[in-house]
């Protein structure tokens, strides 16, 4: 066990490199992790906020429809012919025509 101790190097080059190892984890993180999440919630927000009639869309819960109307946070969507629901605009997931990133290969 002592030579495994022995071989820790001390002082000042043991810490440099332990904070440049965790700086780069950081690092790592950000550009792998968060920034692409930051940039899916935008494009999401920008698709909600831009929401017209006519267009096809899918719900969270996968019922598809053509928006009939949008007012304020919500949006009516015709399910059926003379069947419409009104649904939260946050509720509205994709278009019905874009596939799932899942199915995009």
């Amino acid at each position: 066990m002592y030579a495994v101790l022995l071989q820790i190097p001390s002082g000042n080059s043991s810490m440099i490199a332990n904070v440049l190892l965790w700086g780069g984890i950081i690092v790592v993180f950000y550009f792998f992790m968060i920034r692409p999440q930051q940039k899916k919630q935008k494009d999401q927000k920008n698709f909600v906020d831009n929401l017209k009639k006519g267009d096809n869309v899918v719900t969270i819960g996968g019922l598809h429809g053509r928006i009939a109307s949008v007012e304020g946070t919500t949006v009516t969507l015709e399910v059926d012919r003379g069947v419409k629901m009104t649904f939260e605009k946050s509720s509205i997931s994709r278009e019905a025509s874009a596939k799932p990133a899942d199915e995009k290969q």
